[in-house]
C-alpha cells in the first residue's frame, strides 16, 4: 500500500511539473533562468590590483558558495588562488590615497587607518579603535596624515607619532546673558560698595585671562547652531580646514509594514519621504588655524543666483520662491601647495552647475565656469552627490572638468587666470572615467566612440589629440591599470557572453599590439549548453524624426506566431541596447524562451536612455510618458510596418521605470498594446523621492501640470487591454502604496480586466528565485493568453 502511494505521489510530481511548462516550446525553462547567477555562473567583479602589481584581485564564486570571495591572479605564476577570510581582510584597500611623490599611501578599512609604504609594501595601522576612522588625506606637506572620527578632524604626526584633536564642534558657546541697563547699574554699584567682591573680581578675572590663554593650545571652538557637519578636510599645506554645515529640514517618512517576519507580528520600516521637501541648506566655512578664525565661503558672485526657471511662465499666478540656489558643495580639490582650490556646487534645483576657485585666506570665490541646462544637469562625469569628475592639471595653473556644452560628456581643460576652456575631446559619443597618466604625460578614459552600444578604452596626449584605441573587443571592456600602467585588467563581456576577466599588456608601454588572456572560466554547463542569441542592435525613426536604437531578438519563421514582445528596461537613464553583457539578464535570457516560443522582441533605448547625449537624456523634462511612450508606440509601428507582427498581437513589459511606462503605454496607447506586465511600477510620481523625480518633473507644489501629466493613475480609465501588476510588498524604493492606490482607482473605475500579484517578502530588487519564477510564469502566461488567445 505505501509502495502504491508512493508511485502515485511521483505520478502526479511529474504531471504537474509537466503543466507548469504547457505552452512553452524551449529548451530553456523559466524555472531554471530564474535562478540568476546559479543558472548563468557567478561571474567576477570588483577587479583591483596589488599595490605592488605583483597581484590582481577580484570577488568571483566559481564554486557556488553563499557569497562571493576574494580570488587572486598571481602574474608572475599565472595562476587563480582563493584568498582565505583573514587575508583577505589583511590585505590594503582598492582604494589608496597618495603623497605627491607616491612613496606612500594611505587608506581606511574596517573603520581604522593605515599607512602603506610603496617600496616595502608594508602596511602599519594608525588607529585601532572602536570608533569608525574616515576620509584619510595627506596634509602638513606630506608630514601628517588626517582623518575624521565622530565628526572631528584629527591629525597624526608622522615623524613623532603624535595624534592632534584639529576641530572642537559644539552646537553652541556658553554665554552669560547680557544684563539690562538697570542689573548694570546695581551690579557696577555692588563693585564700588564692597572690597570683597571686587577683590574676588580680580582673581576671577585674572584665572579667566590664564585660562584664555590656554585655550588657544587646543582647537578652536566651532558653533554648528544644531546643524550637521560634513565635508571635513584640511589643506595640504596644513594650514586651513574646511567644513559644510548641513540644515536638513524634517521630512515625514514612509511607512512600509512588513508581514512576513521571524517573529510572527507585523513590523512597520519607516522609509524615505516623497518628493517636495524643502531644499537642505549647504553653507561651507574655512577655519585658519593660523589666525584662529572661521569665516564663511562667500558664493553671492555666481551667476544665475536670482534664475527663474522656464517652466514657472506656464503658473502666472503661482509666485516661486527659491531664494538660495546652492545645493551640494563638492570638495574643496587642492592645488598641491594648498593654496588653492576647485569647489563643484550644484543648484538646489538641479538647473545649474558652478565650478569656482577657491581662495582660502578670504573665503571669496572666482566662477570659472557655469554649466545651465533648463532641464537638469546631469551626465557622465558632471553631476552627482559625489561632484563631478574633474581635478587639476600637472602644470598647476589648470584644471579638468567635463561638460555637455556641446550635448555629449567631453572632458575640457581650463587655465585659472585667463578662464579660457580648451575641449580635448569632440564629438557625437561621450567619454567616462578619465584620468592622467602616472607620468603625467597622457589621458585615460573610456568611450563610446565606435558605437553608442560599444565601450573601448583610449589613450591620448594630455593637451588633447589623436586617440589611441588600447582595447578591441566589441562589447564592454571596464579596464584596470596595474600601478606601473604596463598591464590592463579587463572584465568583458559581449551580448551573449558573461562577464569574464581578462589580462592585457597596455600597448602604450608595449608599443605594439598586445594579446589579451582570458583568466576566468565562469558560466555552468547549463548555461553553455543553450545557443544564445546575439540580439541584432538597429535604429528606427520616432515620430518626430529622431534615430532610436534598440535590440531585436527575431524568432525562426517556422515558429514565428506574428506576435511581439516589447521590453522597457528600467531607471530611465540607463542603457539595454548595448552589445555588452546586460544587467537584465534574466530579462535577457526569458527573451531567448520568447523567441523559441515564436515571438519577435524589441528592447528600446528610449528618450530618457544614457548613453546618446544632452538632448535624448532630458527628452522627458516635465514630461515622463511623452516621448518616452511614443518611442515605444513607434517601435510598436515598426514592427508591424517592417517584421510582419499582427497589430493585435503586441504586448509590453518592463519593471521599476519600465513598468511605469508599461502602465502608461496601456492607459495612453490601448490601441498599441494588448497586454502588459508592470513590474515594481510607479503609478503616481508624486509618490517617489525627490532626488530622482525633482530633476525632472520640477516639484509637485511648483509644476503641478508636469506631474499630471506624467502619472499613470491619472489615465487608468484608458485601460482596455490585459494588464498584470506585479509588486514586492515590502519595496522601499517604489512603494508597494502606489500600486495599493492604482488598484483602488482601478476598482472604482469598474475595470476588470487587470490583476495584482504580490510578492510579501520582496524589495525593489528581487531576491528568491521562487519569486523571480512566479513572475516571469505569470507574465509568460499573460502573452500567451491575452496576444496568441491560449488558455
Amino acid at each position: 500500500m505505501g509502495k502504491h502511494l508512493t508511485l502515485t505521489a511521483l505520478l502526479l510530481l511529474t504531471f504537474n511539473g509537466l503543466l507548469a511548462q504547457k505552452g512553452n516550446n524551449s529548451t530553456l525553462k523559466i524555472k531554471d533562468i530564474m535562478k540568476g547567477d546559479d543558472f548563468v555562473g557567478h561571474l567576477p567583479s570588483n577587479h583591483h590590483w596589488s599595490s605592488n602589481g605583483s597581484t590582481l584581485y577580484f570577488d568571483w564564486n566559481p564554486d557556488g558558495a553563499l557569497s562571493d570571495s576574494l580570488y587572486a591572479y598571481s602574474i608572475e605564476k599565472k595562476e587563480i588562488k582563493k584568498v582565505d577570510f583573514l587575508a583577505a581582510n589583511a590585505l590594503p584597500s582598492s582604494r589608496l590615497t597618495y603623497n605627491q611623490q607616491k612613496t606612500k599611501a594611505i587608506y581606511a578599512k574596517n573603520g581604522d587607518i593605515f599607512l602603506l609604504d610603496m617600496a616595502s609594501y608594508k602596511s602599519t595601522p594608525i588607529t585601532k579603535t572602536q570608533e569608525r576612522e574616515n576620509n584619510p588625506h595627506f596634509t602638513n606637506n606630506g608630514k601628517g596624515i588626517a582623518y575624521t572620527k565622530d565628526d572631528e578632524l584629527y591629525v597624526w604626526d608622522m615623524a613623532s607619532g603624535t595624534t592632534e584633536q584639529m576641530t572642537h564642534f559644539v552646537k553652541s558657546k556658553d554665554k552669560e546673558a547680557k544684563r539690562d541697563s538697570k542689573d548694570e547699574f546695581l551690579y557696577q554699584d555692588q563693585l564700588d560698595l564692597f572690597d570683597v567682591l571686587s577683590e574676588r573680581k580680580a582673581k576671577k578675572d585674572a584665572g579667566e585671562a590664564i585660562s584664555k590663554k590656554l585655550e588657544t593650545l587646543e582647537p578652536l571652538t566651532l558653533e554648528t547652531g544644531g546643524k550637521s557637519v560634513m565635508g571635513l578636510e584640511i589643506s595640504p599645506s596644513g594650514q586651513y580646514i574646511t567644513y559644510l554645515l548641513v540644515d536638513r529640514p524634517k521630512t515625514k517618512g514612509t511607512i512600509v509594514p512588513h508581514y512576513v517576519t521571524e517573529s510572527g507580528y507585523t513590523e512597520d520600516q519607516n522609509t524615505r519621504s516623497k518628493v517636495g521637501d524643502e531644499p537642505t541648506k549647504y553653507e561651507m566655512f574655512v577655519y585658519n588655524l593660523a589666525k584662529r578664525e572661521s569665516y564663511p565661503v562667500v558664493l553671492d558672485n555666481l551667476e544665475g543666483l536670482d534664475y527663474v526657471p522656464e517652466y514657472t511662465k506656464d503658473y502666472p499666478d503661482k509666485p516661486y520662491k527659491n531664494e538660495d540656489r546652492i545645493g551640494f558643495i563638492n570638495g574643496p580639490t587642492w592645488n598641491p601647495e594648498g593654496t588653492k582650490a576647485i569647489l563643484d556646487i550644484q543648484a538646489n534645483d538641479y538647473k545649474d552647475r558652478w565650478i569656482v576657485l577657491l581662495d582660502p585666506q578670504t573665503g571669496k570665490v572666482e566662477q570659472l565656469d557655469r554649466q545651465h541646462d533648463q532641464a537638469w544637469i546631469a551626465g557622465p562625469g558632471i553631476s552627482g552627490w559625489g561632484g563631478g569628475s574633474l581635478g587639476w592639471m600637472p602644470n598647476g595653473k589648470e584644471f579638468w572638468f567635463m561638460s555637455e556644452k556641446t550635448g555629449y560628456a567631453h572632458l575640457y581643460a581650463m587655465d585659472i587666470n585667463s578662464k579660457k576652456a580648451k575641449a580635448l575631446t569632440s564629438g557625437e559619443f561621450e567619454i567616462y572615467d578619465p584620468f592622467i597618466s602616472k607620468d603625467e604625460s597622457r589621458w585615460y578614459f573610456g568611450s563610446n566612440k565606435t558605437h553608442p552600444g560599444d565601450r573601448q578604452f583610449y589613450t591620448m596626449p594630455l593637451k588633447g589629440g589623436k586617440w589611441e584605441q588600447l582595447t578591441n573587443m566589441i562589447g564592454g571592456n571596464d579596464v584596470i591599470l596595474s600601478p606601473d600602467e604596463t598591464q590592463m585588467a579587463i572584465l568583458y563581456s559581449y551580448s551573449n557572453k558573461p562577464t569574464e576577466l581578462y589580462l592585457q599588456e597596455n600597448p602604450v608601454h608595449a608599443k605594439k599590439q598586445t594579446e589579451v588572456v582570458q583568466l576566468t572560466h565562469s558560466t555552468t554547463k547549463d548555461f553553455k549548453a543553450y545557443d544564445w542569441k546575439d540580439p541584432e542592435i538597429i535604429t528606427f525613426q520616432a515620430e518626430d524624426g529622431a534615430n532610436v536604437y534598440a535590440r531585436l531578438y527575431q524568432p525562426e519563421s517556422s515558429v514565428k506566431n506574428k506576435a511581439a514582445v516589447i521590453f522597457v528596461h528600467g531607471a530611465g537613464y540607463l542603457q539595454n541596447a548595448h552589445k555588452w553583457w546586460s544587467s537584465y539578464f534574466r530579462e535577457y535570457m526569458f527573451h531567448n524562451l520568447l523567441v523559441d516560443n515564436g515571438y519577435t522582441v524589441l528592447d528600446i533605448d528610449y528618450r530618457g536612455s544614457a548613453g546618446y547625449g544632452r538632448d535624448w537624456r532630458t527628452g522627458i523634462y516635465r514630461h515622463m510618458g511623452g516621448k518616452d511612450l511614443s518611442d515605444q508606440v513607434d517601435g510598436a509601428k515598426m514592427l508591424v510596418d517592417k517584421y510582419g507582427i499582427d497589430t493585435d498581437k503586441i504586448g509590453i513589459y518592463g519593471g521599476s521605470y519600465g513598468g511605469f511606462i508599461t502602465l502608461m503605454g496601456m492607459f495612453n496607447a490601448p490601441d498599441t498594446f494588448s497586454a502588459g506586465g508592470a513590474i515594481r511600477s510607479v503609478g503616481d510620481w508624486a509618490a517617489y523621492n525627490h532626488g530622482y523625480t525633482a530633476r525632472i518633473l520640477n516639484t509637485p507644489a511648483t509644476d503641478s501640470l508636469a506631474y499630471r501629466r506624467s502619472s499613470p493613475i491619472y489615465f487608468a480609465d484608458g485601460l482596455k487591454g490585459k494588464l498584470l501588476i506585479l509588486h514586492g510588498m515590502v519595496d522601499d524604493n517604489v512603494h508597494f502604496q502606489d500600486m495599493v492606490r492604482l488598484s483602488q482607482r482601478l476598482i472604482e473605475l469598474g475595470k476588470e480586466n487587470w490583476e495584482m500579484a504580490v510578492y510579501p517578502v520582496e524589495r525593489h530588487g528581487f531576491v528568491e528565485p521562487s519569486s523571480w519564477t512566479d513572475e516571469y510564469t505569470r507574465i509568460f502566461n499573460l502573452f500567451e493568453e491575452a496576444l496568441l488567445d491560449k488558455k
